[in-house]
């Protein structure tokens, strides 16, 4: 198969009339008074996925991780480009990576407008754009102190799913297939994002781990926080003892989980706790912005010190 019959069967669909698709570039038109987010993130096998996996949660995380993105800043997304390297056509594979692909473009209403395929080891590479009203992006440079620290959903859940995989930790098999779906088909808070215009201070979805991410917010804002770990939302396993050790560093600094972490005036709390409702999403009020720089986590009184607080690529 040629690279552009591959292209046409697997990758092509109908998109919006106010796209120009097929040429040498797409030709998109952003709406009045709307700015253009865009973000990139590129998965590996090997290092982002393991390759025998299902073609379909590959398809689906790949682009769910990018979607996570425009979550993070308040945009809504609407465009993804797709390159792909692969090392050989596998028609099977590629049908089940395109269905998933598009059951999560689908999901969140992004168009698939352009990319590239090439002869190479598996490698996917993802630009998303999305838009959000001027000025109404959430950006990590604006927590203050006293601002109240959330998260959404469950931390931990695909780091403790990856232990399991690379056989330091054995889970029971039940507990195996929830943590699998947190891995493989992260859900990214585009709702949240939106609802949080105007509320949050900051925002940034965690891809690297928890202490890893905020990090970054704080290094931003120029401030520092203090976590409570007892206020973690935790991964709740029925058949599976886990130490708390282990259990500190898939929560704390495990990375994989792409929920929300964004900072508020405690004067939002009670709408907070009211969207939370209304999504039927988890948000969890989990430590407060401070003055003075660095974080820290404390169990009760005492002080959690990681040696480790996040995924490094190049660590």
């Amino acid at each position: 198969m040629a690279e552009f019959e591959l292209i046409a069967k697997y990758f092509t669909r109908p998109v919006q009339a106010d796209l120009g698709v097929g040429d040498d570039a797409a030709l998109i038109r952003v709406r009045p008074g709307y700015q253009l987010a865009v973000s990139a993130d590129m998965s590996v096998a090997g290092t982002h996925f393991f390759a025998e996996i299902d073609p379909f949660a590959i398809g689906w995380k790949v682009l769910a991780v990018n979607v996570s993105d425009m979550a993070a800043m308040g945009a809504e997304p609407r465009w993804a480009t797709l390159s792909i390297a692969l090392p050989e056509i596998n028609e099977p594979w590629l049908q089940g990576f395109s269905a998933g692909l598009f059951a999560c473009a689908d999901a969140f209403g992004v168009s698939l407008v352009g990319g590239d395929t090439t002869r190479g080891p598996l490698n996917i590479a993802i630009n998303i754009m999305g838009e959000v009203p001027q000025g109404e992006a959430l950006q990590r440079n604006g927590a203050q102190a006293g601002d109240d620290v959330w998260v959404s959903g469950t931390l931990g859940q695909a780091a403790l799913w990856l232990q399991h995989r690379l056989n330091t930790l054995n889970l029971h098999a039940e507990d195996v297939a929830m943590l699998a779906t947190a891995m493989h088909h992260p859900q990214p808070r585009v709702a949240l994002g939106l609802a949080l215009r105007g509320i949050a201070t900051a925002a940034l979805d965690i891809s690297d781990g928890l202490l890893a991410d905020l990090t970054h917010i704080l290094q931003a804002s120029a401030t520092g926080a203090e976590l409570d770990w007892l206020a973690m939302p935790k991964p709740v396993l029925q058949h599976s003892p886990v130490s708390e050790s282990l259990l500190q560093q898939a929560v704390l600094a495990g990375g994989d989980d792409y929920e929300l972490c964004f900072t508020a005036a405690p004067q939002h709390r009670d709408s907070l706790y009211a969207l939370s409702t209304q999504l039927d999403l988890p948000l969890s009020r989990i430590g407060h912005i401070t003055a003075s720089t660095g974080l820290q986590v404390f169990n009760g009184q005492v002080h959690i010190d990681l040696s480790q607080k996040g995924y490094q690529h190049f660590g």
